[in-house]
């Protein structure tokens, strides 16, 4: 059975990966005694709670075909698929991976498994963008996957530093 997604229900299910990347980087926080690494963390939930915010912003500049219904839903099953899919695809902000941090893990640990799931989440987006048709929003999902792409980059950068 093939089945395709549009933008809109990308977006519904990339809300909500910022939202659960949001809630790793908080509970990371929490677990650290260094001032430094605690700001660091919180920046970084902020700066999921901004990807969020971006997200949402170009959900409401979708067009009308970007949003078009793919499939008959009347129990909307869709949405509870979605936010499955937001919360088991392995990546960013997984409720596994907020479960398994623990105060043991050093700043580096943090990041480095923060860097392993933004690049699960691109690789889960990657998937997705073949998904949606491109009438139906396909360069959107492009720009989701750029924004992911960035995070990785700064997470990078934050690591090459604390390493010197």
């Amino acid at each position: 059975m093939s089945y395709s997604f549009n933008a809109d229900e990308v977006f519904q299910v990339a809300i909500k990966i910022e939202e659960n990347g949001a809630e790793f980087y908080r509970k990371a926080a929490e677990l650290q005694s260094d001032a430094g690494n605690v700001k660091f963390l919180e920046n970084l939930a902020v700066m999921e709670d901004g990807h969020k915010a971006t997200f949402e912003r170009m959900k409401k500049e979708l067009q009308e075909a970007e949003k078009k219904q793919t499939v008959f839903d009347p129990d909307n099953e869709l949405t509870d698929y979605l936010m499955s899919m937001a919360d088991y695809h392995g990546g960013e902000g997984s409720p596994e991976a907020v479960k398994a941090l623990s105060k043991s893990d050093s700043i580096e640990d943090i990041i480095n498994t923060a860097i392993g799931l933004e690049k699960d989440s691109i690789l889960f987006y990657v998937g997705i963008l073949y998904l949606v048709p491109e009438k139906m929003g396909q360069d959107k999902i492009n720009e989701i996957i750029k924004e992911e792409q960035k995070h990785v980059v700064q997470l990078q950068n934050f690591l090459t530093k604390i390493k010197k």
